[in-house]
C-alpha cells in the first residue's frame, strides 16, 4: 500500500468507529483544508448513504469571505446538513466579552460558542481536523480525546489506544473530540489533496492582497484588525497555509499558484504552518491552556 492509502484507510476506520460508538456525533467544518479533507474521507466512508452526522461551523464573524463562500458552495454540492454557531450570538447574550485594543480577536471566544452548540444539540462526539504535527499540545492528544462535563481537556486523563482500539465510553455530560487525521502531516494533507484532486478555497493559492505587517507577520488588511495610522497597507503576492479568524491568521510571501508549487514550498519551509497563527504566540502554553478550557 502507498503511505497515503494507509493514512486514508486509518482515517476511514476512525470515522466508522465514531459512527458505530456514538449516538450524536458531529463533524466540525470550517472550510479549511483539513476539514475539507475530512469531508472527502467521510464521503469515502459512508457514500452512497448520507453522513451519519451533521457538519458544524463555529463562525466568529471575522472569517475570510473566500472561506465562507467555499463552505456554503461545498455544503450545497455534497447535500449534507450544516449547523452554524455564531460567536456574535454569544456576545449579544453576554456570555463572552469582545476584546478591545489593536490586537483584539474573537478567536478565543469560539470556545463558549462551541460548548453551547455541543450542549444545544446534544453532541457526544465532535470530529475535527487537528494533527499532531501542528503544535506540541496537539501532539500530546489521543485520537479519541475525552472532555469532561465542562468541555475541558485534562492531558493526564487520557486513554491508551493500543492496536488502534478506541474506547468511546463516556459518562453523561462528557463528550469526545475525535481526530481522524491526527497522524498526518501538513505535507501528507497536501499530497492527498493533489492525489484526490480536492477543491480548496482560493486563499490557499498565491494571490495579490492588501496586507499590513503586524508583530512581524503579514496580516490581511481587514477592518477587524483595527487598522490605524501606524499600519502601512501594502499590496503583496501572498497565500495562507492555515485558515482561521482573519485577526489571528497570517499570510506568507508566496508565488505558489499550483499544488506542486505549494508542496515544494512546504518541503523547503523551516516554519510550521501554526507559525502563522498569532493566537499560538500568546505564550509557550497558549494552545494547551485553550484546550483545557474547551477549545477544539
Amino acid at each position: 500500500m502507498d503511505y497515503l492509502d494507509h493514512l486514508e484507510a486509518e482515517a476511514i476506520y476512525i470515522l466508522r468507529e465514531v459512527a458505530g460508538q456514538f449516538e450524536k456525533p458531529a463533524l466540525l467544518f470550517s472550510g479549511g483544508k483539513d476539514s475539507i479533507t475530512l469531508v472527502h474521507l467521510a464521503k469515502k466512508a459512508f457514500r452512497p448513504g448520507k453522513f451519519p452526522f451533521p457538519l458544524v461551523h463555529i463562525d466568529t464573524g471575522h472569517n475570510f469571505p473566500e472561506t465562507i463562500s467555499f463552505r456554503d458552495s461545498h455544503i450545497e454540492e455534497i447535500g449534507e446538513k450544516l449547523i452554524v454557531g455564531y460567536v456574535q450570538d454569544s456576545i449579544d447574550q453576554g456570555k463572552v466579552v469582545e476584546q478591545k485594543g489593536k490586537n483584539a480577536s474573537r478567536n478565543a471566544l469560539q470556545t463558549v460558542t462551541l460548548l453551547d452548540t455541543i450542549t444545544r444539540y446534544g453532541f457526544d462526539a465532535c470530529i475535527g481536523g487537528a494533527r499532531r504535527d501542528e503544535e506540541k499540545a496537539r501532539a500530546k492528544e489521543r485520537i479519541f480525546s475525552i472532555r469532561d462535563e465542562f468541555g475541558q481537556w485534562d492531558p493526564k486523563r487520557q486513554r491508551p489506544e493500543l492496536w488502534s482500539i478506541f474506547n468511546g465510553k463516556i459518562n453523561k455530560g462528557e463528550n469526545v473530540r475525535v481526530f481522524p487525521i491526527s497522524n498526518w502531516t501538513e505535507l501528507d494533507v497536501w499530497n492527498y489533496i493533489k492525489r484526490e484532486q480536492i477543491a480548496l478555497p482560493s486563499i490557499y493559492f498565491s494571490h495579490e492582497r492588501e496586507v499590513i505587517t503586524r508583530n512581524g507577520q503579514l496580516m490581511a488588511a481587514a477592518p477587524f484588525l483595527n487598522i490605524d495610522a501606524e499600519d502601512v497597507i501594502e499590496r503583496k503576492s501572498v497565500r495562507f497555509r492555515t485558515v482561521g479568524d482573519m485577526t489571528c491568521t497570517a499570510a506568507v510571501d508566496s508565488t505558489a499558484t499550483a499544488l506542486d508549487d505549494i508542496i515544494a514550498e512546504i518541503k523547503a519551509s523551516t516554519v510550521s504552518e501554526r507559525g502563522a497563527r498569532m493566537d499560538d504566540k500568546v505564550s509557550e502554553v497558549a494552545m494547551e491552556e485553550r484546550k483545557k478550557q474547551g477549545y477544539f
